[in-house]
């Protein structure tokens, strides 16, 4: 059952106000018995509309209750009809009553309806904000570092494994900082990786593994290195690279 839709259609009001069928009386006490959510929409609903009953009562003015008793005295039959007029004023005071109450409660479950729209719809602009100035800042860093004569590009193109593959390292032998930017590097499965290799006196040593992505990533840092290599290894990467190498550039 969908609780926010069966609330919204006013059954739960209806049966508070007896305007149900039988069986659809006995529909509304099964799945108040079922459904929590629904006992308690019930209680606030009821709330509402004694609180609202309560607040249009009047409160007679002093001394009508001795007048009332004098007057049983002097008591005089009252036609049958009157009694029937009172009645209906009755009934109809409490239609009435009721009908404000259940407006004023549809109108609060509208707001509250809108307001929890809005600040879901504000958590959203924050979430998007958020990306946009995260994405900003790494541009800003991609830039520096691209523009930055410090920083050595060193071009890894495809191997016979992978000809069309690319993607270039920035490396910094003073700081011994290391960004990978990637071109082209396919796909892999969910329990696979790159794993970036600095060639450093004629042996691979890792500096780090990673997923295929548009931005500049920073890796391990390395002073020395001959050239970089890209493997595909298993998620979490390996000590030694395996013979799968994708691209690789002479520094």
């Amino acid at each position: 059952m969908n609780i926010k839709e069966y609330i919204s259609s006013g059954i739960l009001e209806s049966y508070a106000l007896g305007e149900l069928t039988e069986a659809e009386r006995l529909e509304v006490e099964r799945n108040l018995a079922q459904y929590p959510e629904l006992r308690k929409e019930l209680a606030l609903v009821e709330e509402t509309m004694e609180a609202f009953l309560m607040k249009a009562a009047v409160t007679p003015p002093a001394g009508v209750k001795e007048k009332i008793f004098e007057s049983i005295g002097e008591a005089k039959i009252i036609p049958l009809n009157t009694w029937r007029y009172a009645t209906a004023a009755s009934i109809v005071f409490a239609l009435t009553a009721s009908y404000f109450a259940l407006t004023f409660y549809h109108n609060w479950k509208q707001s509250e309806t809108q307001l929890i729209a809005l600040q879901t719809q504000n958590e959203q602009f924050a979430q998007d904000y958020n990306k946009v100035n995260q994405r900003l800042g790494d541009i800003e860093t991609q830039m520096q570092v691209i523009n930055n004569p410090a920083f050595q590009r060193v071009v890894m193109t495809g191997t016979p494994k992978a000809p069309e593959a690319l993607a270039s390292v920035y490396w910094n032998q003073t700081s011994q900082e290391v960004y990978l930017s990637v071109q082209n590097l396919k796909a892999l499965a969910q329990d696979q990786q790159y794993q970036l290799w600095a060639i450093v006196d004629g042996k691979p040593v890792d500096i780090g593994v990673f997923d295929t992505s548009t931005a500049l990533l920073k890796m391990k840092s390395t002073g020395k290195a001959a050239a970089f290599a890209v493997t595909i290894e298993p998620r979490g990467g390996k000590s030694t690279p395996s013979d799968t190498m994708q691209v690789v550039g002479k520094s």
